[in-house]
C-alpha cells in the first residue's frame, strides 16, 4: 500500500493577503511573485474569490478578470487555481438570480479557474445547488465547504448530514471551513474522521491562526486522514491568516 501524500493548497494570494492587509496586494506585486509559484509544486493555489474581486475593483482600480487570466497564463496548469464562492451570493453579500450565477461561474472557469470552493454561511445546501451544478457543467472541480462553528446544533451528526447532502449534489471534495479559527485539535480529528468514514470524499482542512490553535488543529486533521491543508507562505501567515506553509511542511 502506497503511503498517503498530503497536498497543500496555497492561500497566500487570496486569504493570506485578505486576512492580513485587507486584500490590497496590487497586480504589479502579484506579477513579481508568479515566477516563483510556477514550479513550487502546490496542488492548488487559491487566487480569486472571497474579497478579491470586490477589493481589486473598489480599492486598487484594477480588473479582477485580468488578475485571474494573468495568474492562469503564468501557471500553465502546473497548479490548479481555485476561488472561494459564497454560493448564491457569489463574491458579494446579496443573493443573485440563477441566470447571473450560471453566467458568472461559466465565465470564471473559462478565464482560468479549475476549482470552485462553495459555501453557504448557514450551511443551507439549497443555496449552493446552482453553483455546484454550473461548476460541474463547466468542467471544473466543485468543493463543498462546511462552515464550522459552535452551537447546540452544530455537532458531528449535523456536519456529516451536510456533507452527505453536498455529496448528493456532486461535489468532489469537502472542505471544513473554520473561518474563526475556533476548531481545536480534538474537534478537527473527530470531524475529519467522521467525514472520511461517512461521506467518503477527500477532506480539506481550512482554518485561521486567530486563536493560536491552527497548527495543532491541522496536524490532528492530518492524523485523522485529511487530504489537503490550506496554508500561506510565512510572510503572509499567522495572525488572522493561515498557518505557515514552511512550518507545516517541516512538521
Amino acid at each position: 500500500m502506497e503511503p498517503r501524500k498530503l497536498k497543500i493548497r496555497d492561500l497566500t494570494l487570496r486569504d493570506g493577503q485578505q486576512s492580513l492587509f485587507a486584500t490590497r496586494l496590487p497586480q504589479a506585486e502579484i506579477d513579481k511573485l508568479l515566477p516563483y509559484y510556477e514550479n513550487a509544486g502546490f496542488y492548488i493555489m487559491e487566487v480569486w474569490g472571497g474579497a478579491v474581486p470586490d477589493s481589486v475593483m473598489r480599492y486598487l482600480d484594477e480588473s479582477p478578470w485580468n488578475r485571474l487570466r494573468s495568474v492562469s497564463k503564468v501557471m500553465k496548469g502546473k497548479s490548479l487555481l481555485s476561488a472561494l464562492s459564497r454560493g448564491r451570493n457569489l463574491f458579494g453579500y446579496v443573493p443573485y438570480p440563477d441566470y447571473v450565477l450560471r453566467g458568472f461561474y461559466e465565465e470564471a472557469i473559462k478565464n482560468g479557474l479549475n476549482v470552485m470552493r462553495i459555501f453557504d454561511a448557514l450551511n443551507d445546501v439549497e443555496n449552493i445547488k446552482v453553483a455546484v451544478d454550473e461548476t460541474l457543467k463547466a468542467g471544473a472541480i466543485a468543493s463543498g465547504a462546511i462552515c464550522y462553528t459552535i452551537s447546540p446544533i452544530h455537532n458531528l451528526e449535523n456536519y456529516v448530514k451536510v456533507g452527505l447532502e453536498m455529496k448528493k449534489l456532486g461535489v468532489q471534495t469537502i472542505t471544513i471551513k473554520d473561518m474563526a479559527g475556533i476548531m481545536g485539535p480534538t474537534e478537527a480529528y473527530n470531524l475529519v474522521k467522521a467525514l472520511k468514514e461517512e461521506v467518503k470524499l477527500p477532506v480539506v482542512v481550512h482554518t485561521h491562526c486567530t486563536t493560536g490553535l491552527a497548527f495543532m488543529t491541522c496536524l490532528k486533521g492530518v492524523e485523522a486522514g485529511a487530504d489537503v491543508l490550506d496554508t500561506a507562505i510565512s510572510p503572509m501567515s499567522g495572525g488572522t491568516a493561515q498557518p505557515a506553509t514552511e512550518t507545516l511542511a517541516y512538521a
